[in-house]
């Protein structure tokens, strides 16, 4: 079986953000892996409203932070793991994924499925199909259904046994 020493977790802002944050988790408990969280945020919206980018990215990482509290507080605590990371940064969303995963260099980046419809898919494409095509190392992408009945406990639990 493959070892993964490096996990990189790509966020998106909806349903499958706990899904994949309680995936990567668990695989770098069992791997004794890092973990990055990374998210990205639309930069061209933000230049065209005049905003400063810096700052609404530093303010979405504190959410994100606080949106995943219990998940980060957790695994910052477990002996398995030996860092968890969260990185925010705006831009276009495939740009600031590809950046960060090659600066964070990864054996395994996860991500959720958002599931588009074929038009606006064929409009906006895809992060998930981008990161299996761009990505080096293996990709796994998340059905949060597959996931979303997971109790927390059973995460405690599972550490507890090791």
């Amino acid at each position: 079986m493959a070892r993964y020493n490096k996990i990189f977790a790509a966020l998106d802002d909806g349903g499958t953000r706990l899904a994949v944050a309680r995936r990567a988790l668990s695989i770098a408990h069992d791997n004794n892996a890092e973990v990055l969280f990374a998210h990205a945020i639309n930069g061209s919206l933000l230049e065209q409203a005049g905003v400063n980018s810096a700052e609404v990215a530093q303010k979405s990482q504190q959410a994100l932070e606080e949106s995943l509290e219990r998940q980060l507080t957790r695994a910052r605590a477990d002996e398995c793991i030996p860092s968890v990371e969260v990185k925010v940064e705006a831009g276009r969303t495939e740009d600031v994924l590809d950046k960060l995963a090659k600066e964070f260099n990864p054996d395994l980046v996860i991500c959720g499925v958002r599931g588009l419809s074929n038009i606006k898919y064929a409009f906006v494409g895809s992060v998930s199909t981008h990161l299996v095509r761009n990505m080096d190392c293996d990709v796994m992408v998340v059905r949060p259904e597959a996931i979303d009945d997971i109790d927390e406990d059973d995460y405690l639990q599972a550490q507890n046994k090791q």
